[in-house]
């Protein structure tokens, strides 16, 4: 019988997935899922999961109410699920007649498996120890939601309401643009895509100064050139938000001339003064040990303590980290002769394109061997 109803239900989810991507405006309220038959989130394509996600949530928690729940438990006295518990906990609990055991929704959309293998009672194995489920601070529901405002669980809520409020926008975008646009004005050029993107950059960044407000903060600064030869600079805003919680922002990518100390540093001036960041407040800058960066007396950080003695130097530790994973690898042999040959082959093949396009062949030569005697897979 569990076989049969197992089976009725995975064709009417299957059912369902199918008429939300065949309809623009699926009526998910006709059916509420149970999502203990359907495949992990994580199974389906990368494309369809916000889609199937909102789906999910729109149909709510699967929360069936039985006139009788089966008992389960090895214990002397069997316990069964009580229907109460879906009113104590309604925005996440669900329950499983087909595995009688409970999980979370939110955790199951948005928490990977693999993430945490050791916490999958409530989204993969399901959770069924009714004895551990009773007033006080032990229940087995309330330590799943957690009294910390960054659990897990409440960080999975928090997801699944941004999920909906990006739908929301997503809806009110749609009666604007692309086939709703008046005449030609489906906002599609290049031109008008960078204007947008400015805007949601604008955006992020102010959310980020109201994060701030009037708090010290410490700057995390480093430059490279990008592959179209322009010198770049990164600055990550670090900071404690109002909740205590140390957080990094990355705030900005400067274009600079050239990476002289003076340069980087009105670079610098020009992104906090442009957000109405006092310089003031700065209690701490981190970047590599390159002499333009940590010069005692002309670099970067000399440059910024000037004018904020409060500023304190602090060479980054991953490039502390990095350098010193170099300066090790130099000494194991194998490893050396490894990277010297890669940066010999890397060189060859680069400099002609001849032998790039040789290179190509043989590499196609060997996949499609490869196949031919089932070592790889073809598809999409």
């Amino acid at each position: 019988m569990t076989n049969e109803f197992d089976h009725v239900i995975a064709i009417q989810v299957r059912n369902h997935l199918d008429n939300l991507f065949t309809k623009s405006t699926p009526d998910f309220t006709q059916f509420q899922f149970n999502i203990r038959i359907a495949p992990q989130i994580w199974d389906y394509d990368v494309n369809q999961q916000d889609e199937i996600r909102r789906a999910y949530i729109m149909s709510g928690p699967y929360q069936p109410r039985l006139p009788e729940y089966p008992k389960s438990g090895s214990e002397k006295h069997p316990r069964r699920f009580q229907s109460l518990w879906f009113d104590s906990f309604p925005s996440w609990l669900e329950y499983s007649p087909t595995k009688d055991a409970a999980f979370c929704l939110p955790c199951y959309l948005f928490n990977a498996p693999f993430a945490q293998p050791k916490h999958t009672a409530f989204t993969v194995e399901g959770f069924n120890s009714w004895k551990k489920v009773r007033d006080g601070k032990n229940c087995a529901f309330l330590n799943q939601v957690g009294k910390h405002p960054n659990s897990t669980h409440k960080k999975t809520e928090r997801s699944c309401e941004d999920l909906m409020r990006q739908s929301q926008h997503l809806v009110q975008v749609a009666e604007v643009i692309l086939d709703k646009a008046p005449k030609f004005a489906s906002y599609t050029s290049p031109d008008i895509q960078k204007e947008i993107l400015h805007v949601f950059s604008m955006r992020v960044k102010n959310t980020i100064r109201e994060e701030i407000r009037d708090a010290k903060f410490c700057l995390i600064v480093d430059e490279s050139r990008d592959e179209s030869k322009k010198e770049q600079m990164a600055i990550v805003l670090r900071f404690v938000d109002n909740n205590g919680f140390l957080q990094e922002r990355f705030f900005g990518l400067v274009h600079v001339s050239n990476t002289s100390a003076a340069t980087l540093k009105d670079g610098i001036h020009y992104v906090l003064s442009h957000h109405n960041l006092n310089i003031q407040n700065i209690r701490g800058q981190g970047c590599d040990g390159a002499s333009n960066m940590r010069g005692e007396w002309k670099g970067l950080q000399a440059l910024i303590l000037k004018d904020c003695p409060y500023a304190y130097y602090i060479h980054c530790l991953a490039h502390r980290l990095q350098l010193a994973l170099v300066a090790v690898s130099h000494e194991v042999v194998h490893v050396h002769h490894f990277f010297t040959k890669l940066t010999s082959i890397a060189n060859i093949v680069g400099a002609s394109c001849k032998r790039h396009d040789e290179l190509k062949r043989a590499q196609a030569a060997d996949i499609q061997y490869m196949i031919s005697i089932d070592e790889l897979e073809s598809g999409r």
